[in-house]
């Protein structure tokens, strides 16, 4: 008779020590079922990638056109791409190794961007922040905090806006529209 507790079934390595097979499935369950009880979703629409970022889930609720959300995304991108090229901090790292990590402390990439690469970056962002800017003078007067802001705020540093007003809303749609324009969507 075996002394114990009878073993667990399922594959093994040669050691015998029980592997940790999980599946794509159970490794989703978790985010799938935490974004249904967060939003209010069914686990169908919980798939949807928009629900990951402030900005998918203004799109996923129809407070933002599809053509405002892609200009929000094409943002967001290019603001990463401009500080990592120009060597600033992202708004949010992940962690604090990410931190120490996309900082260069223990080297984060091995080839330095081309000149021409870094040039079309900054003009391209510059477009963009002129177009931002703008928006900020036009609706100087206006309530609500300002469209570049809340662009910041809801594209680049990814904080909910679930707390926002309907004025602040309405100066990220001006906002996302100028970028609209910018990026020619």
């Amino acid at each position: 008779m075996a002394r114990g507790r009878k073993r667990k079934a399922g594959k093994r390595y040669p050691c015998g020590k029980l592997e940790r097979a999980e599946t794509e499935r159970e490794a989703m369950s978790v985010a799938l079922d935490a974004r249904g009880r967060h939003y209010g979703v069914s686990a169908k629409r919980a798939r949807d990638e928009r629900l990951g970022t402030a900005l998918g889930r203004l799109a996923f609720r129809g407070l933002i056109s599809d053509l405002q959300y892609q200009a929000g995304v094409a943002f967001a991108d290019l603001y990463l791409r401009h500080n990592m090229t120009v060597g600033l901090p992202m708004p949010s790292p992940s962690s604090v190794s990410g931190l120490l990590i996309n900082e260069g402390i223990f080297g984060s990439s091995p080839s330095e961007p081309v000149l021409e690469v870094i040039e079309k970056v900054k003009r391209r962002f510059g477009e963009a922040t002129a177009a931002l800017d703008a928006c900020d003078r036009e609706h100087r007067m206006s309530s609500g905090r300002r469209p570049t802001f809340m662009v910041y705020r809801c594209v680049c540093a990814d904080e909910d806006t679930r707390l926002c007003t309907d004025d602040d809303l309405g100066n990220l749609r001006v906002a996302l529209n100028a970028l609209v324009r910018v990026f020619r969507l």
